[in-house]
């Protein structure tokens, strides 16, 4: 094959792909049609031997973090719970009606390092909601003698992802329907110097959540997939 006729080919093969990308590129956010999205609506404000704690801020949010925050995300809700036996658990969700790849959400492991934290551990893990398994994250912060164990997971769409792959193969089921997906990240943190504990804590308290959800909210928060 002569240089000119295989740089023709590869042109038309350019264009052929271009055209494709084109093609299959969404352009309809999967939540066009449907309910609008509240956080502070779908959290109950007590629950099982939990309640809010509405003098309690969760999480001080670094001013330079919040800008990214604000473009990212339409909504964010922050909460402490207290149980009977004075523990707390801080809960924090954040929600975007749009996840392609320049609109991510912002992950713990990276906001927290971003505000002084040392990141002590960073653990792949599930969680039994009682309502199924989801894939979860939990770290163990520190600053200056805080101790903070973290769970934290994210849903694209319906799908409860963690890590790279699984998300980009999320977003790919979506746009092979046209549709942009929405995203959540839910996350949950207490004090306690021991990370097992903390965690164990935790996972008592999404349980817990959980089983006081309607089906609807459910599957905002945990999603409609599960391991």
């Amino acid at each position: 094959m002569t240089v000119w006729r295989r740089n023709l080919v590869l042109m038309v093969l350019m264009v052929l792909a271009s055209g494709l990308a084109a093609a299959w590129r969404p352009t309809e956010k999967l939540v066009t049609g449907r309910p609008p999205v509240s956080l502070s609506a779908l959290v109950p404000a007590s629950f099982g031997e939990w309640r809010e704690e509405p003098q309690t801020v969760a999480m001080v949010v670094d001013p330079q973090q919040q800008a990214t925050i604000d473009k990212i995300y339409q909504q964010t809700l922050s909460r402490t719970y207290i149980n009977r036996d004075g523990e707390r658990i801080m809960l924090s969700l954040a929600y975007g009606d749009d996840q392609r790849d320049s609109m991510q959400l912002h992950y713990p492991e990276v906001c927290y390092p971003a505000q002084g934290f040392q990141l002590r551990s960073n653990e792949r893990g599930v969680l039994d909601t009682g309502a199924g398994v989801i894939p979860v994250r939990r770290l163990m912060a520190t600053l200056a003698g805080r101790s903070e164990p973290v769970t934290y997971w994210t849903l694209i769409g319906e799908h409860a992802v963690m890590g790279g792959t699984s998300t980009k193969l999320a977003q790919i089921r979506y746009g092979l329907h046209g549709k942009i997906p929405d995203g959540l990240l839910f996350r949950v943190s207490s004090f306690n110097a021991d990370p097992a504990a903390g965690h164990a804590l935790q996972e008592r308290y999404v349980r817990s959540m959980v089983a006081a959800l309607s089906p609807e909210a459910r599957v905002k928060l945990i999603g409609a997939t599960f391991q």
